[in-house]
């Protein structure tokens, strides 16, 4: 992923934005957890529509979903490094590895709560 200084703003540009896409697609491709939270995010937007979430509504459901995958792709890089330095297992590699996952299942309980608040009303 070199990006030479002689080339054009705009080449530079569109060659980040393609080596973001690889990210991504690598990453909704291959981690388990960020599969999981894809499904969970299509079955939200389904209820979304289904419900007649408001314009404000699918703002803040759009940014929880966005926000909950970014967290773990952040998460799975955090360990690739890790797992890069230190392959073998190592109690501070450890701990790092537990603090990312700890982060993103704070923002998982914080999205389960926003859910409940937009959606409970709805149904009943």
């Amino acid at each position: 992923m070199m990006i030479k200084k002689n080339e054009s703003f705009l080449k530079n540009r569109l060659k980040s934005i393609g080596y973001a896409f690889k990210g991504a697609y690598q990453l909704i491709t291959t981690e388990a957890s960020v599969k999981v939270q894809l499904f969970i995010g299509v079955i939200m937007t389904i209820s979304g529509i289904y419900f007649h979430l408001t314009a404000f509504e699918w703002v803040i459901q759009t940014l929880v979903i966005a926000l909950i995958m970014a967290l773990e792709g952040m998460n799975t890089a955090i360990e690739e490094i890790a797992d890069f330095i230190h392959p073998e297992h190592h109690p501070k590699i450890g701990l790092i590895k537990d603090i990312a996952a700890g982060a993103v299942f704070i923002f998982a309980v914080a999205a389960v709560i926003i859910g409940l608040i937009m959606y409970i009303p709805k149904i009943f």
